[in-house]
């Protein structure tokens, strides 16, 4: 589990970034969640976007992706996602070793 501190680390680096995938009327799907485990693992931060049509809120999929995927929700913000999860390839690991040293009172280890 990430601090507040991580997290808003986390935040700011997804500033920047654009949505690897959207969510739609759909919904989640066995597809995207591979996709979005699979991101997931190659850049462990990733930004998602749910459509309008999609007949869940966002924050509601952002738990239930956060739930199958095993990722940290880093924050909603309007119809925007955006996830974490270390990955296991050590190669892949750019942002845990940034918020690995960030430590805080609730501090939790996985």
């Amino acid at each position: 589990m990430l601090n507040s501190k991580q997290r808003a680390y986390l935040r700011g680096c997804a500033n920047t970034m654009d949505p690897v995938t959207q969510v739609g009327k759909g919904g989640i799907s066995d597809a995207l969640v591979r996709t979005v485990s699979d991101a997931l693992e190659a850049r462990e931060l990733i930004k998602l976007s749910v459509l309008e049509t999609s007949s869940a809120t966002a924050r509601e999929t952002a738990d239930e992706l956060s739930r199958l995927t095993e990722a940290d929700v880093v924050g909603v913000i309007g119809r925007r996602i955006i996830l974490y999860r270390e990955s296991s390839k050590v190669e892949n690991r750019t942002f845990s070793q940034q918020i690995r040293g960030m430590h805080g009172k609730n501090r939790t280890d996985r």
